[in-house]
């Protein structure tokens, strides 16, 4: 025996059949669902600009149409579990696992959460989904802009109530392979700004239905974990409580 055991749950397992599945599904992928991720978004992205005029909190749901349409239509299911570990009504900073594309339809279909996501600037410049994006109140970072990223979290801040959250990918990008990455502490110095309980989310099963580099999905299950919500003052700094959060998140792996 060469090489060394890896633990469990580190490596996202690879269903069997997975490749020939998706590529069964090509043809409906090409001929239907890429025309309607261009056609939604269009869509979607224009009517959230226009709602958001009168209410951002509104105008929010209509990314839940859009994200959940699409997951619906490329074969997709979301399974979500735990929920009732984050009561309606409250503030959250949202730390999750990021393992592909589908990380964002999963969540933005299914959390039943309003929040605002913290995304790279880059995201912006994108026709109708930046549009979108820019009008429900998101938060667009430079991650190559140390300083202007920590003024786009403090313009966000007065944000942060009545039941919106702040949702963070704190690995910092997708992983290549399902493992989970250390987790940057950004996030976590916000929560003790603001007295926010932060809450681990960990998405399964994304990684397999389009792993980073893949142009095609293919039909599988996507499970969002919720996890009991950690006090920021639990810890006595934001790399101790990164290492909280990151442990709940890899518990569900």
């Amino acid at each position: 025996m060469t090489g060394r055991a890896e633990a469990p749950g580190t490596r996202p397992a690879r269903p069997p059949g997975g490749e020939a599945l998706r590529w069964l599904v090509a043809p409906w992928t090409l001929l239907v669902f890429f025309p309607l991720v261009v056609l939604t978004t269009a869509f979607w992205g224009a009517v959230t600009v226009l709602i958001a005029l009168v209410s951002r909190r509104a105008a929010f749901h209509t990314g839940e149409i859009w994200a959940a349409c699409l997951t619906w239509a490329s074969f997709v299911r979301v399974r979500v579990r735990g929920r009732e570990q984050a009561p309606r009504g409250s503030s959250y900073v949202i730390v999750c696992n990021h393992q592909g594309f589908y990380d964002i339809l999963a969540l933005y279909g299914f959390l039943r959460r309003q929040f605002r996501w913290v995304m790279k600037a880059e995201l912006r410049r994108i026709p109708f989904l930046g549009w979108g994006c820019a009008a429900i109140g998101h938060i667009f970072v430079d991650r190559r802009d140390p300083q202007q990223a920590i003024a786009s979290l403090e313009a966000a801040k007065p944000q942060l109530e009545g039941g919106v959250s702040v949702l963070f990918f704190p690995e910092g990008t997708r992983s290549r392979d399902g493992r989970l990455l250390p987790f940057k502490k950004g996030a976590f110095v916000m929560a003790r700004q603001l007295g926010l309980p932060i809450l681990p989310v960990t998405l399964v099963g994304s990684a397999g239905v389009l792993p980073r580099g893949r142009l095609f999905p293919r039909p599988g299950t996507i499970e969002i974990h919720f996890h009991p919500p950690i006090d920021p003052a639990s810890a006595p700094n934001a790399e101790q409580l990164a290492q909280l959060a990151r442990a709940a998140v890899e518990s569900a792996l």
